[in-house]
């Protein structure tokens, strides 16, 4: 990660770690406490993906999270590039993994298109250990282990109101990177 920090420094952009997650409603449930003969019966209402969460993370502790109704795919990747780069305010090297949706024609073009706005760097292949954003996911997962959403805009909800409040544990947040093995000395 030194080098992505030193490219970031010297071309003056924000080094952001990107990873998508999905959303269901047959995420399997955590253990929890129930009398004795009681198990509780989790019901779900669907079983496929229903939300999608393009997530970014900064070394210094900064979250910024979008979320979608949909599978990623291009046109999210580039919504959610855009709307990073609104809300960071500074150029952006986003380091990210090789799905599709990052290395299709209409991606690339666009980050061709807006160069000054956006540098690209890729994790090496089969390596989901080297992204601390990956933690981030499990976090959130975690925590919705036992959740039990209504409708899709429950699950959205959730989805939201889980990110925010790993968004006010900065800390936590750096502490990912160190255990993904990355130094996060200095600033990004």
């Amino acid at each position: 990660m030194g080098c992505f920090k030193k490219k970031a420094q010297r071309e003056g952009r924000t080094l952001l770690l990107w990873d998508e997650t999905g959303h269901s409603f047959r995420a399997r449930p955590g253990t929890t406490w129930a009398r004795r003969g009681m198990t509780p019966v989790l019901r779900r209402l669907s079983k496929r993906r229903e939300v999608s969460s393009i997530v970014a993370i900064t070394p210094n502790g900064r979250l910024y999270a979008r979320h979608f109704r949909t599978s990623v795919t291009s046109p999210t990747v580039i919504s959610a590039l855009r709307y990073f780069r609104r809300r960071i305010g500074t150029p952006l090297l986003v380091v990210w993994d090789r799905l599709n949706a990052h290395r299709s024609q209409v991606t690339t073009a666009f980050i061709a298109a807006h160069a000054q706005d956006f540098a690209i760097a890729y994790l090496p292949a089969y390596a989901p250990e080297l992204n601390p954003e990956e933690q981030c996911n499990a976090f959130v997962k975690r925590a919705m282990e036992n959740a039990l959403p209504g409708s899709v805009d429950d699950l959205h909800r959730l989805v939201r109101l889980e990110f925010v409040r790993l968004q006010r544990r900065p800390k936590m947040i750096v502490s990912f990177f160190r255990h993904a093995g990355l130094s996060v000395t200095g600033h990004s």
